[in-house]
């Protein structure tokens, strides 16, 4: 398999997981969300970086899969590729 196809591959993946994301301004005032809960993505990322993992998560919240969790990363890191950077002066 080429690099080409990998990252084609990689990129098909990530955009299924941000699938699983969900914007509803009548849920909790507009936050993305994992679809289907009222669990946010913030949530998720900050139960991350509090040391949780995966496993973790998945055992607290029954409702969430792997791949709900992994949706938030790919979430963060979309939204990291889009912010824009206004350079000093």
């Amino acid at each position: 398999m080429s690099r080409l196809d990998r990252q084609n591959r990689g990129y098909t993946h990530t955009m299924d997981l941000l699938q699983r994301i969900a914007v509803d301004p009548t849920v909790r005032f507009g936050k993305p969300c994992v679809r289907g809960t009222r669990i946010t993505v913030g949530d998720v990322l900050g139960y991350l970086a509090a040391g949780m993992t995966q496993d973790q998560i998945v055992e607290e919240f029954p409702q969430l899969t792997g791949d709900d969790v992994r949706a938030c990363l790919a979430y963060a890191a979309e939204r990291e590729r889009r912010t824009l950077t206004i350079p000093a002066a």
